[in-house]
């Protein structure tokens, strides 16, 4: 809050006072009684006559107020007696005495502040406040929308843009009215909405873990949030990785570890030349003469499960750059990602001789020595001319072990945690001497950090339905009737921007109309049934030349494929498994 914005409240104490305290707190806040919650830490920014604050601490809540303005504080704290009510004399953004009493609140309230922060300040304010809560903590922000018919500066403020920073810092967000409510004071001119933001938890401290590593943990490269994004993209799209599971950990093949790093890397390094730690003259340790820079004319979509190369010079580059990767995984980003407070690495690897030292290592839980992530690197396998990123050849690396309750953690919350991870990375980025220099945009470190390309990608399907179509029939996989010239569609049956994978058992030949219809919905339980025949047709009649990677990429996708198994049948019962997977963790509108 600006200066001339506290002089007036401290210039009109008096006045504001008397009509603060003429509305009851059950009318202004009636939008969000039920989530007060029943015990624990308050913080109330703007406290203003102290009207909320008693209240609140009146519930037997523990209050910390904050106020700028010297004169509403000192009359707020002449009213409560025998309260518990903390009374700080501090603003936003900063909020320096707060963060000094170093404590995370279950409630954190702004009534009537958020429209005197400037639009400059609100995304730094936004990360400040979230990092205050609890896990399961909640922030209540009102937004008042009208005119200011007085000398306070006074910025217009939306819903969607608190729900934007939500999705940036990893909150939900929840517009708690429907529609706009009058005001309580009987200003004409002036109406007022809620919005309700919460930091998730699944009762495991995984969430919040994982959020002290992206926003709050120290990082010198963009490794820790690249072994991050690596490992939930795995989580998200590849259930069917995990080659063991205990109740302490899940394992997964390195090599698969080490191909998503590379997958995300490969933009940021090779297209836009991004810098990628802090020092202008130290390289990244993964791009070595005989592996990376072997690749450089090659796109992230040129590596993935299954794929094939067959000339012995690039098969040898691809193994060299995964075993780099893998040894950098070891040595810094699984090592030094650590819990809160100790030297314990949160992840653990454990590579064969030659892989297992960098980011799994150093990657610990808060408060300990004891690395998240485990490595543990196998014998290698014969290296031959020809190599095919499979099971066995994934697997050879070693093994990369996730404590479970993080594994779990970014399975169900990837749609939060995903989108902070990348505008962490975002501003890391732009914090880096040469990317200052070349004057990147926002935009353009969003562009290089996303994911996938669907396009590229289907156009390998739909050049295979063009071939056999040249020679039989292809049917539409959801209505049965026959393809015509080049009018249909390479459907994603399960929604690429909701879940982004482009394996070829989930990229099926559509009518253009059923494909428009059929949109970002996920084929309902019932419509996929009724399709299975056409499905597994399509399966066969396209990929039966190239099982090798179509059931590689089905049992790293879906759960519960075993390895080598070539069972088109028990493909699509996974397939279906994971239909009712995606629908519990996302929540997507069904179709058919």
């Amino acid at each position: 809050m600006n200066d001339k914005n506290i002089q007036f409240y401290t210039d009109n104490a008096h006045s504001l006072i008397a009509q603060y305290d003429q509305v009851h707190f059950e009318s202004v806040h009636k939008d969000w009684l039920s989530h007060i919650p029943a015990q624990g830490m308050v913080l109330d920014v703007g406290a203003g006559s102290g009207r909320d604050a008693r209240y609140l601490s009146d519930k037997g809540l523990s209050v910390v107020a904050v106020e700028p303005a010297e004169k509403l504080l000192e009359a707020a704290k002449v009213n409560p007696e025998n309260r518990n009510i903390h009374w700080l004399r501090d603003a936003l953004p900063e909020l320096n005495q707060v963060f000094a009493l170093q404590v995370k609140f279950d409630l954190i309230l702004l009534s009537a502040v958020w429209m005197h922060i400037a639009p400059s300040s609100r995304e730094r304010t936004f990360r400040k406040l979230s990092s205050l809560l609890k896990p399961n903590g909640k922030m209540v922000i009102s937004l008042r929308h009208g005119e200011c018919r007085d000398e306070r500066t006074m910025h217009p403020v939306s819903a969607s843009e608190l729900a934007q920073y939500a999705s940036q810092f990893g909150l939900t967000c929840q517009l708690l009215t429907q529609h706009r409510q009058a005001d309580q004071l009987g200003r004409s001119e002036v109406n007022w909405e809620t919005v309700l933001l919460t930091l998730p938890d699944d009762g495991t401290g995984a969430f919040p873990l994982i959020r002290n590593i992206v926003v709050n943990d120290s990082k010198a490269s963009t490794y820790k949030l690249a072994l991050l994004r690596t490992l939930l993209r795995i989580a998200d799209g590849h259930p069917g990785a995990v080659t063991e599971r205990t109740e302490q950990h899940v394992c997964l093949p390195l090599g698969l570890v080490a191909l998503y790093w590379l997958k995300l890397y490969k933009p940021l390094v090779d297209q836009y030349d991004m810098q990628q730690n802090s020092s202008n003259t130290k390289g990244l340790g993964f791009i070595k003469p005989a592996g990376w820079l072997q690749l450089t004319s090659f796109a992230n979509n040129d590596f993935y499960i299954g794929a094939n190369y067959q000339q012995a010079s690039i098969a040898s580059a691809v193994r060299q750059t995964l075993k780099d990767i893998a040894r950098t995984i070891r040595d810094m980003p699984a090592k030094y990602t650590t819990l809160p407070g100790t030297y314990d690495a949160v992840f653990h690897v454990d590579i064969p001789r030659t892989i297992k030292e960098m980011p799994a290592r150093y990657t610990t839980s808060p408060g300990m020595s004891d690395a998240v992530f485990n490595v543990d690197i196998a014998q290698r396998q014969p290296v031959t001319d020809e190599l095919i990123l499979d099971f066995d050849f994934l697997q050879s690396f070693g093994n990369f072990y996730v404590p479970k309750h993080i594994w779990d953690a970014l399975t169900r919350y990837s749609v939060w945690i995903e989108p902070a991870l990348i505008n962490e990375w975002a501003s890391l980025m732009a914090g880096y001497g040469k990317n200052k220099e070349r004057q990147f945009s926002k935009l353009d470190y969003l562009n290089a950090l996303t994911w996938d390309d669907p396009q590229r990608t289907t156009a390998r399907v739909r050049t295979r339905v063009n071939s056999l179509l040249a020679q039989e029939a292809v049917s539409c996989c959801w209505s049965g009737k026959p393809l015509r010239g080049a009018k249909y569609a390479i459907d994603h049956a399960f929604p690429f921007s909701r879940w982004p994978n482009n394996d070829l058992w989930n990229l099926l030949p559509a009518r253009t109309t059923i494909n428009s219809q059929k949109s970002d919905r996920l084929p309902s339980r019932i419509r996929l049934s009724k399709s299975k025949e056409l499905i597994l047709h399509w399966w066969q009649q396209a990929w039966d030349d190239n099982k090798t990677e179509f059931f590689t990429q089905a049992a790293f996708a879906l759960p519960s494929i075993q390895p080598h198994s070539e069972n088109y049948d028990d493909v699509f019962e996974a397939m279906s498994l994971q239909r009712d997977r995606i629908k519990d963790f996302q929540q997507l509108e069904d179709w058919g």
